[in-house]
């Protein structure tokens, strides 16, 4: 097999993970999303509209990785939206907050380097 078709064949794989990955957050996030909130380490949340909302928020991130990707084989929000918050997860005290927020921050960096190193893999 060609090196560039094995690369693009493994980013196609990783585009689909990666949205996976956000829109079983966002479904989590958004059909329960108490025991997400306690298991991520928060002990007391008050309200839970904005949780659920970041839910359906990281469900139409997926639905945009997903979509781009297939329709014109780019990873640019992807990329964006991994940069993003892997910026707000580790600058914004993660310290301070629940242990789900540095965890966060590192899995999406290195989801964003990986896809990254595989995204320019597969258009040499």
């Amino acid at each position: 097999m060609d090196s560039v078709v094995f690369w693009r064949r493994l980013e196609g794989v990783g585009v689909f993970l990666v949205a996976l990955h956000s829109f079983a957050i966002g479904i989590m996030l958004m059909c329960t999303t108490a025991w997400v909130l306690q298991f991520a380490g928060w002990d007391e949340v008050s309200h839970l509209f904005f949780p659920r909302q970041s839910g359906a928020f990281h469900i139409i991130l997926a639905a945009g990785y997903y979509w781009e990707f297939k329709r014109h084989q780019t990873i640019r929000l992807m990329l964006l939206a991994k940069a993003t918050a892997v910026v707000f997860l580790l600058i914004m005290s993660p310290w301070k907050e629940a242990w789900s927020v540095p965890f966060s921050g590192v899995f999406d960096g290195l989801m964003l380097v990986g896809m990254a190193f595989i995204h320019r893999m597969a258009r040499r």
